[in-house]
């Protein structure tokens, strides 16, 4: 089975970077053809941050997410997503998920449901 695993969450204070990171196991390459970060914030529906097609190592950001305060990268063994967050603003609280899915496109690049595997997130707090 496909597991994905996010660690490196935490409480900070405005200004502060976190690297966020997601294990992955248990899965062929064809499974995590695109892997992505997601955030939901407090009462809001959760929403794609960045992404990134897993064989070409195109990155693609989602609108909000592009002035450069999130950067999202693997490890050369495409087992672990990272995701790099400067600059860190209380909007910036949430719930931040990976995931992965076995078909790679622009087109819904975020949409929730064309995810097949998901982790169970790692909280992001900052005052």
């Amino acid at each position: 089975d496909v597991q994905l695993v996010e660690s490196g969450g935490g409480s900070v204070q405005a200004g502060e970077s976190l690297r966020l990171s997601c294990a992955m196991s248990g899965h062929s390459a064809d499974e995590t053809s695109c892997v992505a970060w997601f955030r939901q914030a407090p009462g809001r529906e959760r929403e794609g941050v960045a992404a990134i097609y897993t064989r070409a190592g195109h990155k693609h950001y989602a609108a909000g997410f592009t002035q450069g305060r999130f950067i999202i990268s693997r490890d050369s063994a495409k087992t672990t997503l990272y995701l790099d967050i400067n600059g860190l603003k209380p909007e910036d609280t949430g719930m931040y998920y990976c995931a992965a899915r076995t078909t790679c496109g622009s087109y819904r690049l975020f949409a929730l449901d064309v995810y097949n595997y998901w982790g169970q997130g790692t909280q992001v707090t900052v005052s």
